[in-house]
């Protein structure tokens, strides 16, 4: 038999209602959901437990004064490390696809969401309807529906739940900087705008076939992940957005599947022409297959001067009138979570909950504006990509007895 994902109401239906819906949600009293002293043992579930949610669960435990009590992932090997590595007891390790509505439900303040991008969006309304506070990976979702999903959601919840999504670039102080700068006019008018994210391949997760393969090796599946320019991308995307203070109108793009083609059915590079307000433009590029060549960069020019801001790399303002070196952001990946989790756990003791849902999900529309102009090969603005409202759907028709089969992990 197969056991294809069967909800009550299954994804499309789902995210049809939840922003109908998202107004008259019930949740916790904001005294029972926001009020914990400083020394108070702040309970934490991790929803996705590949290498990256027990990385951050490891990270709540040891920065922000928060204990991981429960897990969830579909797959019992992933469960079972994740249980061991965090010391979660074995009643609090959940497994299956629908495994993570039993976490929610369990006793406990917030949940980080590191599973699959697909999943975010139910994750993520299911665990705010449940009065739980969300620490929410980037992308928030694979397609339009899943953005609205979550950002109407959020904003239902806003003032009585924090919902961070984890930009590392938004909480370190040399990124912040050169914004406050770009926007108090060290640099001037903005006339154009550079964008690249250029990378080697990721590694397989599994040699594993099938249905149970593809879920392993989620990254490299467009409909898991919503292709590299969403899961990947949309780092420096996003600080272009924010650079720029506004989001794109309209975009053009290419790309193509040439060099990375013996797993799954991502492109393995884009280019794209965004256009922003005030015919301000943006030249973007990435590829994920070349080694040695790994760069992260958002660079903004101006009449005045440029921005060049480097993720893991250098970020400085050269300009007429304000020049400033800037400094090395080289241990960003870690330093930016963390700040994110210590930000999200003093938020919540003190009451001034934090929620970027909506920058998060502008971003990621970003990345699927121009997702969807290269897929077409033709130019795409915001309300039509809006209007079209394209929903990505994987049909996973997984096993039924695939939460507990052996890993097969790619030794090496």
């Amino acid at each position: 038999m197969k056991a294809a994902r069967k909800d009550a109401m299954d994804r499309r239906e789902f995210l049809r209602t939840a922003t109908a819906s998202a107004a008259g949600i019930t949740v916790l009293a904001s005294g029972t959901a926001t009020s914990y002293a400083a020394n108070d043992r702040f309970e934490v579930g991790i929803i996705g437990c590949g290498g990256r949610g027990i990385w951050i669960g490891d990270l709540f435990q040891k920065h922000a004064n928060a204990k991981v009590v429960a897990v969830h992932d579909y797959f019992k090997d992933r469960v079972d490390l994740a249980g061991k590595q965090l010391d979660v007891p074995e009643d609090r390790r959940y497994v299956g696809l629908e495994g993570y509505k039993d976490l929610v439900a369990s006793d406990l303040d917030a949940v980080a969401v590191e599973s699959p991008p697909y999943f975010h969006p139910e994750q993520t309304v299911v665990a705010l309807e449940a009065g739980k506070h969300v620490y929410l990976a980037k992308p928030i979702a694979v397609d339009v529906p899943g953005c609205l999903a979550i950002m109407e959601a959020a904003k239902a919840h806003a003032g009585k739940l924090s919902v961070l999504v984890d930009f590392q670039t938004r909480n370190n102080e040399l990124f912040r900087e050169a914004a406050r700068r770009i926007h108090e006019g060290a640099i001037g008018t903005p006339v154009y705008a550079q964008a690249y994210y250029h990378c080697d391949r990721l590694g397989k997760r599994s040699d594993q076939g099938g249905e149970i393969g593809r879920l392993r090796n989620w990254c490299f599946d467009i409909a898991l992940s919503g292709d590299i320019i969403v899961e990947q991308n949309i780092h420096v995307l996003d600080v272009a957005n924010w650079f720029l203070g506004a989001h794109p109108v309209e975009a053009r793009g290419c790309g193509a599947r040439r060099g990375r083609t013996d797993i799954g059915d991502c492109w393995d590079h884009f280019i794209a022409q965004y256009r922003y307000p005030n015919d301000v433009l943006l030249s973007f590029s990435s590829q994920q297959f070349a080694p040695g060549c790994d760069d992260l960069c958002t660079r903004v020019f101006g009449t005045e001067g440029a921005a060049d801001a480097h993720y893991g790399g250098n970020v400085s303002i050269q300009s007429r009138k304000d020049h400033w070196p800037g400094g090395e952001t080289n241990r960003i990946y870690q330093e930016g979570a963390v700040n994110n989790m210590k930000d999200f756990r003093a938020g919540i003791e003190s009451g001034n909950l934090i929620n970027n849902a909506e920058d998060g999900g502008t971003s990621t529309l970003t990345a699927i504006l121009g997702r969807m102009a290269a897929y077409t090969g033709e130019a795409v603005t915001w309300e039509q990509m809006l209007a079209a409202g394209e929903a990505l759907d994987p049909k996973l028709d997984l096993p039924e007895d695939g939460p507990y089969t052996k890993a097969w992990l790619r030794q090496g």
